[in-house]
């Protein structure tokens, strides 16, 4: 019987050996993160919160669909803070162009169940209570950390790797794994894992006695015994046998034979003692962070994974502070994609373009046309983009914002004292003090409890304040006047089947106003459109 029968196991035999330098490392800068490129962005990651918006844009329901299954790594706070920098864009979008290797997300995968064995080990190794089942736990999850520490960093030696996050990384390890502390590790690791395998001795129950002494090459009879009494058997019977599996914990019994192995075997004993207090401290913090920030990318690729394989494109965007000129190919809604996806329904891809002085897309055509869904469209591509993230498209060019605000109905809260009209205009006020050139502003038909006269004088007022701003922007509205307010107005409308303007397309074309939105939404609230019409005379 070996310790291993009662204790831990150790794991694969992988002996980390330092992997070459770069051949160019004054072009790598000293490893931070693979996320952030400067130290001041991440301090206060952990405190971050879902901002404003995200309900009214569905990025809350986004960030759950991406974080699920990686829990672990507590990922959602990463997705909460945007960057402000195109640098910092560009350096997780060189991350996200190197993990397309199939090779590369291989070893990275490999290392991350590394990492959650090491885990794993770690926790069961305290649940047992007993001193050395405790230690040789612990031995257990060492080993499995510095072996799949060393095979990360062979693997990523034999790669092609062109983000500067990743290269920093690779010489960051190349040199932790020939560090003097790490040999150390690993040799006296390796050393106690060898020893423990050689351990022998025998268990003699006697009286109710348990008794633990040495092995001193004792027979096995029991294929001797079973060979004598083969002949009594008259026909093949059953095997009733199970393996049982190997404990999660140990008892009293099992705790006290180890006592005895222990006096057995003083030194390699000793030493345990010895490595668990010299190498408390075995995992390196910034491979911690690199195995937790990994993931950021792994689990958005995973997401993305699901709709490019339904044939929807996307895309790394060409991200700017300056140009207001932005674009998007065939760009879809990535929640309501995924949704339509899973119910085996038809995607609408749709496109838009903002040149020169054009500053708002003014979207208008009848209800239930995609009209919002294109207002949250716009504001997910630019919130992805500048996380570094792929977007949803064949094709884009954004702006790299300050803050993005939106504005979308919501139910009247009676704890404010407020009516529709007046909530509505205390949050566009809250909007235009906090608004700068560089934000985003995202409207989903407002004023829509007034009149008529009411809702254009009123809307006409809001836009030339975000007009003077200069902000970038869509607006919803059933209020054709809005879509050619002026030069930075661009209209959008939400087509029709022209065979059956009942008929939905979902397309939104860069065309006038029609002048029909507004017309079509009285219709519905009377009762009165073709539909319903339809339908009384049916009745």
């Amino acid at each position: 019987m070996t310790p291993d029968e009662v204790l831990l196991s150790g794991v694969h035999e992988i002996v980390p050996t330092p992997s070459p330098a770069s051949e160019n490392p004054q072009a790598v800068s000293p490893f931070q993160s693979v996320l952030f490129l400067h130290a001041d962005d991440y301090k206060d990651i952990e405190s971050q919160s879902a901002p404003d918006f995200f309900k009214d844009l569905n990025l809350d329901q986004v960030v759950d669909a991406i974080t699920d299954g990686y829990k672990e790594y507590n990922l959602a706070p990463f997705f909460y803070a945007h960057l402000q920098d195109l640098d910092s864009v560009a350096y997780r979008q060189e991350v996200m162009r190197d993990l397309e290797t199939g090779r590369l997300v291989e070893a990275i995968t490999t290392f991350s169940a590394a990492m959650r064995a090491m885990r794993k080990h770690l926790k069961q190794a305290q649940e047992l209570y007993y001193r050395y089942a405790i230690e040789r736990g612990f031995l257990g999850a060492v080993a499995i950390y510095y072996n799949g520490v060393g095979t990360l960093s062979l693997e990523l030696a034999s790669i092609d790797l062109n983000s500067r996050g990743l290269r920093a990384f690779r010489e960051f390890l190349a040199q932790y794994v020939a560090s003097p502390e790490f040999r150390k590790l690993v040799n006296d690791g390796d050393n106690l894992v060898s020893d423990f395998s050689r351990i022998r001795y025998s268990v003699i129950l006697k009286d109710g006695s348990v008794t633990v002494r040495s092995y001193e090459e004792e027979s096995d009879y029991s294929e001797t015994v079973e060979e004598t009494f083969a002949k009594f058997s008259r026909e093949t019977s059953n095997n009733y046998r199970l393996k049982a599996p190997a404990p999660d914990t140990i008892n009293h019994i099992q705790a006290q034979i180890l006592d005895g192995v222990a006096l057995l075997y003083p030194d390699t004993f000793q030493a345990l003692d010895d490595f668990n207090v010299r190498h408390a401290d075995h995992l390196d913090p910034t491979i911690s962070r690199f195995d937790r920030e990994i993931h950021f990318f792994i689990a958005y690729l995973s997401y993305s994974e699901r709709l490019r394989r339904a044939n929807f494109s996307f895309c790394l965007p060409e991200i700017s502070q300056t140009s207001k000129e932005v674009r998007a190919s065939d760009a879809f809604d990535i929640v309501l994609a995924d949704k339509l996806l899973r119910e085996n329904q038809t995607v609408v891809c749709n496109s838009f373009v903002l040149r020169n002085r054009e500053r708002m897309l003014v979207v208008s055509g009848p209800n239930h046309g995609g009209k919002t869904t294109f207002a949250r469209m716009f504001g997910q591509l630019h919130y992805l983009g500048s996380l570094g993230c792929p977007v949803p498209g064949k094709d884009a060019a954004l702006f790299l914002w300050d803050r993005i605000f939106t504005h979308f109905e919501h139910e009247e809260d009676i704890a404010n004292l407020r009516g529709k009209l007046h909530d509505d205009l205390v949050r566009i006020r809250a909007i235009l003090d906090l608004a700068t050139p560089n934000s985003i502003v995202i409207m989903n038909e407002i004023f829509s409890s007034t009149t008529i006269q009411d809702a254009v004088h009123l809307s006409k007022k809001v836009m030339a304040k975000f007009a003077d701003l200069d902000v970038l922007g869509v607006c919803v509205t059933f209020l054709d006047e809005l879509a050619s307010f002026n030069e930075k107005t661009v209209s959008m409308v939400s087509m029709v089947d022209p065979q059956d303007p009942a008929i939905r397309t979902y397309r939104l074309e860069r065309r006038p106003a029609d002048g029909l939105a507004y017309a079509h939404a009285i219709a519905e609230k009377y009762r009165v459109t073709y539909q319903y019409l339809k339908e009384r005379i049916r009745a």
